[in-house]
């Protein structure tokens, strides 16, 4: 008889009780935590880290309305390298056509063509991998000169992310 009260009335008194010491010990959590990020010091520290995350975003990520002058930085980096028939072109018109989907970011991609030597086109490559915000090369290609005077031919897709413009 004692069994089958204990099965029966303890045993469940147990199970509950268990499970209701651990929910307490969750909610004892979650209000500790509570406590600890509304203090100043966890605020200053959270946006502090919130800070150098937007930092690091923006060496990947050019601001909608810097776009523009990415092109004419791309064209003073071919000038120093002293490349020779320098053309750039942003695929699909602009900042407003773009490859991606994401809600917050466009895909431009520039082609971009040139000729020069060997040592000149490993310097123009490293400088656009090198640029902040980067710019990524996708596809290139370099081809010998018929002519030995001449540059060898160069042809170059880059990509670049474009932060969204926002709505006011």
């Amino acid at each position: 008889m004692l069994l089958l009260g204990y099965v029966f009335v303890l045993g469940p008194q147990r199970n509950t009780r268990a499970l209701v010491e651990h929910q307490l010990a969750e909610k004892k959590q979650a209000y500790e935590s509570a406590l600890i990020a509304a203090q100043d010091k966890t605020m200053r520290e959270l946006n502090t880290q919130v800070e150098a995350l937007r930092n690091r975003l923006s060496d990947y990520v050019i601001d909608f309305e810097n776009a523009a002058n990415l092109t004419f930085d791309i064209s003073e980096i071919a000038g120093e390298n002293k490349l020779g028939l320098f053309r750039q072109k942003v695929e699909g018109g602009g900042p407003n056509m773009a490859r991606s989907e994401s809600e917050y970011l466009l895909e431009n991609a520039i082609s971009v063509s040139f000729t020069g030597d060997f040592n000149q086109f490993a310097a123009f490559l490293n400088a656009m991998e090198r640029h902040r915000p980067v710019v990524f090369v996708d596809e290139f290609t370099i081809s010998r000169s018929v002519k030995s005077d001449s540059g060898h031919p160069a042809k170059m897709t880059l990509t670049v992310l474009v932060r969204k413009e926002r709505e006011s």
